[in-house]
């Protein structure tokens, strides 16, 4: 394993980092503010964010499933790549 100071929050289950953002904060911000692409904002994901702003969310289908997503799965990442905190 690395130094706890490379994981400051911890592994997961399959020795993966975890990250500094919340899944659960990121699927209400995207459940309430999809169309405007925040949840994908607060995660670094700017380009898809973007798309989601620039199409309002998947006219608000595309952000609900994708918050759905956040707050149910165990493998949705941030810009780094560690996987985001329950």
């Amino acid at each position: 394993m690395s130094h706890r100071s490379e994981a400051p929050h911890g592994y997961d289950p399959q020795g993966r980092p975890f990250s500094d953002k919340s899944k659960i904060i990121a699927g209400i911000l995207q459940i309430l503010l999809g169309p405007l692409g925040v949840g994908r904002f607060y995660v670094g994901s700017v380009g898809i964010g973007v798309a989601q702003l620039l199409t309002c969310g998947g006219l608000g289908i595309w952000s609900l499933i994708d918050g759905i997503l956040y707050l149910t799965g165990n493998d949705r990442t941030d810009k780094q790549g560690r996987v985001l905190r329950s």
